[in-house]
């Protein structure tokens, strides 16, 4: 098995013992969808009515919103805290004196976050299913691509965290702060057609925006727009940030 695998497979049984990473890659997103569905339904907008949600109904919008927070939890609060409590602890300085390269860890991570992501998003389809009706992906494998594409995008940008924030507590606040923002702002909360203008300024920074447009396009047939260049042009820098600034101690 290679090493980062090894490490990931660690790493993974390491995680799944901590409170907060359970709580906010699986239980959060899916209380606050079913949420959700309670207040707005799965009825689109009627003709001469304004146009919410893209157009389609709420839980159709929503569904494939949060496959992207889920992923986006796990990398912006998971792993950003994990390696920066591996710093503290002399974790990571062992593992460069026992000759494993920043690769091997950026793979691990991966590893840890499409598992997760993946665990997390089959409870969330399920447990939605069972209580809401919603349309299903009209492009099922185009989903599973753009679930895998999301996935290593935000892990670059967890692993940029990772490496600026230097202690574990510090890299939890800030996780949590961005993926609050997300949750309000970054279409996986209220509609975007009602945010202000400076909110809606606010939205176009944040990359789960451009991510949840790129999940509608393959679920729903909805144009994407710019989405995919701005969201790969943040994940690549990212990505050469990461690691070109990561710390082992």
């Amino acid at each position: 098995m290679p090493p980062a695998a090894r490490l990931g497979w660690l790493e993974i049984k390491l995680l799944i013992r901590e409170p907060l990473t359970l709580v906010f890659s699986l239980a959060l997103p899916l209380i606050v969808l079913l949420i959700l569905g309670g207040v707005f339904g799965n009825t689109a907008s009627a003709p001469g009515q304004p146009v919410f949600y893209r157009g389609v109904g709420p839980m159709s919008y929503y569904v494939p919103a949060y496959l992207c927070l889920v992923i986006a939890s796990v990398c912006v609060i998971s792993i950003p805290t994990h390696l920066a409590g591996y710093r503290e602890r002399g974790v990571l300085k062992r593992y460069r004196a026992a000759s494993l390269s920043i690769w091997v860890i950026a793979g691990s991570e991966l590893i840890v976050a499409f598992a997760l992501s993946a665990a997390s998003s089959v409870i969330l389809l399920v447990a939605a299913r069972l209580v809401y009706d919603f349309d299903s992906p009209s492009a099922l494998l185009g989903v599973i691509a753009v679930f895998c594409y999301l996935t290593v995008g935000f892990t670059a940008m967890g692993l940029l965290l990772g490496a600026l924030v230097p202690t574990a507590r510090a890299a939890q606040a800030l996780g949590l702060l961005i993926w609050f923002v997300m949750l309000m702002v970054g279409g996986a909360g209220p509609p975007r057609e009602v945010l202000t203008g400076a909110m809606q300024f606010v939205s176009d920074a944040t990359p789960l925006w451009y991510a949840v447009q790129m999940m509608h396009q393959p679920w729903l047939g909805l144009d994407p727009g710019a989405s995919w260049w701005v969201f790969t042009g943040v994940a690549v820098i990212s990505g050469g940030l990461a690691l070109r600034l990561f710390r082992w101690e």
